[in-house]
Formats: C-alpha cells, structure tokens, sequence
C-alpha cells in the first residue's frame, strides 16, 4: 500500500485557512495540523496492518490449496497398497487350498448341497481358544454364485469375519477351518445386508456330510445356513448357533482399493476377482458349475 504523503501536506496546506466551517468561519491552522497528524496516523496504521492482511490472505490461499489437493488425492490414497492387502491375499489362497481339500475328503460335502448353494463362506484356521468361557474369531471370504438369482459363474468374493462365544467346560485352543454353505437366497440376503447372528438372525445348522447323507437333505432345507468344520484332519457338521458373520469392511477396502461394500463386491458384475482368489473360484467352479434348485 503506497500513498503520496506529501501531495496530501501540500494539498492540507493549500485549503488551510480556506475551508469553511458550518458557521461560515474558516479552518483554523491548528484545525488543519490535527487532521494532518489524524490523516498520518491512518497511513501509519494502514502500513503496519498490511503486512498482516497480506500474511491472512496467504493462509487462506494455503487451506484452499491444501482442500483441494485432498480432493485430487483422495483417489489415490483409496488405490491398492499392495504391502497392506498382502495379508488379505493371503487368506484368499488359504481359502482355496481349504476348499480344495474339502472337496476331496473321503466323506465330504453331499454334492447335491453344494449344487444348492447360493453362496460359500471359507473361513481358514479360526482360532478357537477357552477356558471355561470359550470363543472364537477368524476372517476369510464369503463368495456366491453371480447373477439375479444366483444361477451364475461364482464371482468375486467379499472378506468376512466370524466371532463368536460359548459356554462350557473346555480348554485348550486349536485352529479349525470352517466351511459354510448358504442354501437359499434368504440367506445370502441376510448376509450381504449386514452382519447376521447364526441360530438368530439366519437359521444354522450342523451340516450333513458324506453321500450317504445326501438323501436326507430335505430335512437339512430347512436352515439358511449349513457349517462344517475340519480341525486336525477331522471333517465333520458343527453347530456355531450365537456366532456373527458380517462384513470386513477394512480388508475389502485394503483388496479392491476403494470403500465398496460387500454387497456391492458380491452383486455387481465390475468387481474384477483378486488373482489369489482364482484357486477358489476354479474349486467352487469345477465342483459346481450350475446352481440347482
């Protein structure tokens, strides 16, 4: 900010004596000193505030910089890492290997549920740890058959978590597999909108293994939900009722590199399947290319 100080005192001079006052007298010469020193005193104020006003409008300038370089980043900083979704991968490919194993056990899964099921949740080496109070806690991945219906390929699988508690007189602590077969489009429904209670929210139930077991399905349609479990070479039907599997929303966003749900993940045709979901998908895929009602 820039003033011609003496043009203003030549100018002050020149009406001094001259102007009139409301009463028709003139500007006394003591009157024009004081607006002098008063016109000074504004500039001089004016000079020390500028620098400030300047510094002001540089800080505002900087946030809205700063906004809008948030906006620009944010898709990127939503992008894949992959040191952080090395983890996820990994429970992707244990999840096959487990499926794989599964379904090729001496007494496995009757295939006639396996053609009924909408979707299939893998959870590999949950672990099981209790001491009079038991529970349970373990992530894999929920991955259903594409299309409206479900009559579809398998498509891109979703992370899921599975806690749980019990009560009882046990100890000890070991790694189980658990495999659960979702049988009607209830309860895929059930499990895509939010996290599902099992014996509560889904009915559960202790599935059948074995073919011999394959001509009593009809009493098993009767759960949503159909839980297996394998711990030290043991496959068997296990009851998992006050357990909750939801949704995995960190792992899911670590995977695919955004905030997408898994409904989303599991519903919609443009989710491109990880590379380490593929031995999955090829199991369920070989196993049961066709949804059979």
């Amino acid at each position: 900010m820039q003033l011609n100080f003496q043009a203003f005192t030549k100018q002050s001079a020149g009406v001094e004596g001259k102007l009139p006052l409301d009463n028709g007298s003139k500007v006394s010469k003591g009157s024009v000193r004081a607006k002098k020193e008063e016109a000074s005193s504004r500039v001089s104020q004016a000079l020390k505030e500028a620098p400030r006003m300047r510094y002001t409008k540089c800080r505002i300038i900087l946030v809205v910089w700063l906004v809008v370089g948030l906006f620009a980043l944010g898709p990127v900083a939503s992008a894949k890492n992959p040191s952080e979704a090395k983890t996820e991968r990994d429970r992707l490919e244990n999840a096959g290997k487990v499926m794989q194993e599964i379904l090729h056990v001496p007494d496995d899964i009757p295939q006639d549920l396996i053609d009924k099921a909408r979707c299939v949740v893998v959870m590999p080496s949950v672990l099981k740890a209790a001491f009079v109070v038991g529970g349970s806690y373990g992530r894999g991945t929920l991955i259903c058959r594409t299309g409206k219906d479900f009559t579809g390929p398998w498509g891109a699988p979703a992370m899921y978590a599975l806690e749980g508690g019990s009560f009882g007189l046990q100890a000890g602590g070991e790694a189980t597999d658990f495999v659960f077969l979702v049988i009607n489009d209830r309860g895929a429904d059930s499990l895509l909108r939010t996290r599902a209670r099992l014996g509560a929210d889904i009915s559960a139930a202790a599935g059948p293994k074995g073919r011999s077991a394959s001509a009593d399905t009809d009493a098993y349609m009767r759960a949503e939900i159909l839980s297996y479990s394998r711990a030290r070479g043991v496959f068997a039907g296990i009851s998992l009722d006050g357990s909750t599997l939801r949704p995995d929303g960190q792992a899911n966003r670590k995977l695919y590199g955004n905030s997408t749900s898994a409904a989303k993940i599991i519903t919609e045709s443009d989710a491109t399947a990880p590379a380490a979901a593929h031995t999955l998908i090829a199991a369920l895929q070989k196993a049961s290319p066709h949804l059979k009602r």
